[in-house]
């Protein structure tokens, strides 16, 4: 009875081992994919800026649009409010 003890704890930290290994190897190649995406990002913002155009106000839209539009009214509210306080408006 001992050894089939041993054998199913010895199993279950094979197959534990073996599943965090796969989850390991998987985040690995999402890391690898996600860098090569942040490659292809980077590279249009260059063509991008080589045809003239604004690097900064596009970042800045997209990331608006990231956002719903009640996000957005509030945020620009609060930078209304801000910006009216410290007599910039």
């Amino acid at each position: 009875m001992a050894d089939e003890t041993e054998l199913n704890e010895t199993t279950s930290q094979t197959v534990a081992a073996g599943q965090l290994r796969a989850f390991i190897e998987r985040i690995e190649r999402l890391e690898e994919e996600k860098q090569t995406i942040a490659d292809d990002i980077k590279d249009v913002y260059a063509e991008m800026k080589g045809s003239g155009f604004d690097t900064k106000a596009v970042r800045t839209i997209i990331r608006l649009r990231k956002k719903d539009q009640a996000e957005r009214q509030e945020e620009e509210a609060m930078l209304d409010l801000y910006m009216a306080a410290l007599g910039m408006v």
